[in-house]
């Protein structure tokens, strides 16, 4: 994809050769003091060579041999330098217990299981990282950098598309590598992806490269300042070959490669697989990969007078490790790039920070616990194993028949006792039954390291006890911080590697490259991939797992559920389904209905309703401007000034359209006059000038649209804030008629109810009286017979006293006293 372009040699270039060397070349040499000789080849002497040509072809076997020699004695240096992390990483591989030890130490039989520890925190990690840096959506979001408009929101979703499209679809390779970088990152403490363009493929690629096949300087701290990173690239000789016809390698005869020694790492992975090479006609060859800088004879870097600077410029050099042959030598810097910076093809992912360049991972940080659980469980298992097969001493005369036979369950087995007890001949050593300390420290051991490793169960509830949704996530975010940091960690080195990809699609893409989904037929632009847009992981640096997410949206919903007036239901909704991992969410949510192209007509008649209308781009804007014009110089917009408001908001909708149609018109016109190789320089520039020139036009057009509104009222018979106020007043005194006489109703009715009520009040004093005079006859009468009634019963009583009297005096016989 680079623009191939005429480099002049040097009008004098020195070589370091004997003299009798020198009468092979043409032209007419000058001998050296120090025996060299310089040849001037005259201004005419060119060679064709583009900015991603190979270097090697047009440098000396010499400066060849010395450029390798060096590079080759730095690398050798730069793996000796982490000799001892190497080693504490293979050691450490033995922690995960995938192949069981036969031991034979302290007895034969003893255990050899391992505990599961490290292996059980490496598989959570790996199983929760993955699915959270790459969901069955795709991986890949974007945001818009600075200002929004349809367009750009266009763009992004465009881009959003097509990244996912393409990890999800056409890179295959993305997600099996993510797969097993997962399982590595967490053992090793550091993981590398290599993004770059594979000319076999013929599209971007991104590669896992392990840590122990990517080596760095001593002095190394980060991927942007090393001075020199060496991929150890193994490949087949065919591969090779075809490397070299395609011109990318240098076609030169390379030695069938030799049986090199593996590194520990190598040989504790391959003992872990259980396997070992055993063909050894593969002819696998060792490439070093060295992205370093060097100040190449012959392209020195030169300042704007043309002197060297002696700075070393970047370069990729790949070299065959067996024969040290260069196969390649290339630029590694984009040719506009005034500062020759270093192009990035590495992202670093880092379990733990680490103390130097190379992170921590979970052997380094358990090693010495799992070492620690593994021995306890190995003693408490031993020590079960000698109590159920005990072990002691036998009295030299004793006799068991079969006694190199264990006893079965059941069995009696004759023996010839001579002092004739058996207790007396057999002696058992005193074995103890496994220890509760030794068990109890082992579970102590065991929660340390899941604590540490973030894989305890975390217990949010206990039967049918339902925590708060604040307690839940207080409890996930104390229990995970760990894992919490790690996230994080990997969200922003993936974010990096999306950048890079993009930046490969940019430069690699067609003008417009067409694309099959599952919607239809897409497409999308190279320009898209332009700095409006940024490219982040879908994976949120704060939220590390599917119940936080969950829990999360919950309470959202809840908070939009109490207050629907000041959030959105269906977004929240959406939400919760989306954290649930609910697929085709639109046929449950269907999104609403989207605004539609409307004539002229129907937009006035909307507007007059008080409803809004919304301009679109490709409509005949200069026709609608003049329709809704038409209806603002109207009688009755012109008396209702809300109308008049909203109408003017619509025209300059259709005059932001049609000052962006225009310009871009014009600068695609202007873009499609330039050669192909320009277009990509001044795109920018482009459109930083096109926003410019819309703002400007769309000034001219408003100020004209202002000033024949103005005119257009002018010219009207009668101003309309006189007939408002008009109408006002007659409105005022219609009111004021109104009002006086409902007053004259009201009073006259007033006076009619209070005569009514005198009336009736008049005629109840009446009806009292008569009342109170027939009340009172009653009241005399019964007064009256009461009177006689009492006089009566007291005479009655008085008799009868009488008559009790004169029983008294009269004796039983009737005779006097």
């Amino acid at each position: 994809m680079a623009i191939d372009r005429e480099m002049p040699l040097k009008e004098q270039m020195k070589f370091d050769m004997r003299a009798e060397e020198v009468d092979i070349m043409e032209g007419d040499p000058q001998l050296d003091a120090d025996g060299g000789a310089t040849i001037n080849f005259g201004p005419e002497v060119q060679m064709s060579e583009g900015h991603t040509e190979n270097l090697a072809d047009f440098l000396s076997d010499g400066d060849l041999d010395v450029i390798s020699r060096d590079l080759v004695e730095a690398y050798e240096g730069d793996k000796d330098s982490r000799e001892e992390w190497s080693s504490t990483y293979a050691e450490g591989l033995d922690l995960l217990g995938m192949k069981y030890e036969e031991r034979s130490n302290p007895f034969p039989g003893a255990s050899g299981v391992s505990h599961p520890l490290l292996a059980e925190s490496v598989t959570q990690f790996q199983a929760q990282s993955y699915k959270e840096l790459f969901p069955a959506g795709g991986p890949v979001k974007t945001q818009v950098m600075g200002m929004t408009n349809p367009q750009v929101e266009a763009q992004s979703g465009r881009v959003k598309e097509f990244m996912n499209y393409q990890l999800t679809h056409v890179m295959e390779e993305y997600e099996p590598e993510l797969d097993q970088m997962l399982f590595h990152l967490p053992l090793s403490g550091s993981a590398f992806r290599k993004i770059y363009f594979d000319n076999t493929l013929g599209r971007p690629v991104s590669k896992f490269v392990s840590s122990e096949d990517l080596v760095v300087p001593y002095e190394a701290t980060d991927l942007m300042t090393c001075a020199r990173i060496t991929h150890v690239v193994k490949m087949m000789s065919n591969e090779l070959r075809k490397f070299q016809v395609s011109g990318f390698y240098r076609d030169i005869d390379l030695e069938d490669p030799k049986d090199d020694d593996p590194s520990k790492v190598k040989e504790k992975i391959d003992e872990i697989d259980g396997k070992k090479k055993a063909y050894t006609k593969d002819n696998v060859h060792t490439l070093l990969e060295m992205h370093v800088d060097l100040d190449l004879p012959g392209y020195e870097d030169a300042n704007e007078a043309g002197e060297e600077t002696g700075i070393s410029l970047p370069y990729i050099v790949t070299i065959e490790d067996n024969s040290g042959e260069i196969l390649s030598i290339r630029r590694n810097w984009n040719e506009q790039d005034p500062l020759k910076i270093k192009k990035q093809y590495f992202v670093h992912y880092k379990f733990l920070p680490g103390l130097g360049f190379y992170g921590f991972g979970l052997i380094h940080m358990l090693g010495g616990l799992t070492k620690t659980a593994t021995s306890i469980l190995r003693q408490l298992i031993d020590a079960g194993t000698l109590v159920n097969l005990p072990a002691g001493f036998k009295a030299r005369g004793l006799r068991i028949r079969d006694d190199d036979q264990p006893l079965v369950p059941g069995e009696f087995r004759d023996v010839d006792a001579p002092a004739g007890d058996i207790r007396n001949s057999l002696v058992p050593l005193p074995y103890k039954e496994p220890s509760g300390t030794l068990f109890n420290l082992l579970g102590f051991v065991i929660e340390s390291g899941k604590s540490f490793a973030a894989v305890a169960d975390m217990k949010l509830g206990e039967g049918n006890e339902v925590n708060p949704v604040g307690t839940t996530m207080a409890l996930l975010e104390r229990g995970m911080k760990v894992m919490s940091a790690i996230h994080k960690r990997m969200h922003m080195a993936q974010g990096k590697e999306f950048k890079l990809l993009a930046q490969l699609f940019a430069e690699t893409l067609p003008n417009v490259y067409p694309y099959q989904v599952v919607g239809g037929n897409q497409a999308v632009k190279a320009q898209d991939f332009d700095e409006r847009i940024d490219v982040i992981p879908v994976s949120d640096p704060n939220i590390f797992s599917v119940t936080q997410r969950v829990t999360l949206a919950q309470q959202q919903l809840q908070l939009a559920q109490a207050a629907p007036e000041m959030h959105s239901l269906p977004e929240a909704y959406r939400r919760m389904y989306e954290a649930m991992g609910v697929q085709n969410i639109e046929a449950l949510m269907p999104p609403p209905p989207q605004p539609q192209p409307k004539d002229p007509a129907t937009e006035n008649s909307d507007l007059l309703a008080g409803m809004p209308a919304q301009a679109f781009q490709g409509q005949n804007h200069d026709a609608h401007i003049a329709s809704h014009f038409s209806l603002m110089t109207s009688t009755v917009v012109k008396s209702n000034p809300m109308a008049m408001a909203n109408i003017q908001a619509h025209v300059m909708q259709h005059i932001s359209l049609k000052a962006q149609e225009e310009i871009q018109a014009e600068v695609q016109q202007q873009m499609m006059q330039m050669p192909p190789e320009q277009q990509q320089m001044m795109q920018q520039q482009m459109m930083m000038e096109m926003q410019n020139r819309v703002a400007e036009r769309e000034a001219a057009l408003i100020d004209n649209f202002v000033t024949e509104l103005e005119d257009a009222l002018k010219d009207s018979t009668q101003d309309p804030l006189v007939e408002l106020k008009k109408e006002e007043l007659e409105l005022r005194e219609q009111d004021m008629e109104r009002k006086a006489q409902e007053a004259q109703l009201k009073l006259e009715l007033e006076e009619r109810k209070a005569d009514d009520r005198k009336e009736t009040d008049e005629d109840r004093i009446d009806q009292q009286k008569d009342a109170l005079a027939i009340r009172s006859a009653i009241a005399a009468e019964k007064l009256e017979k009461d009177s006689k009634n009492k006089m009566m019963d007291k005479a009655e009583k008085i008799t009868a006293n009488l008559e009790k009297t004169a029983a008294n005096i009269l004796n039983p016989n009737g005779r006097q006293q």
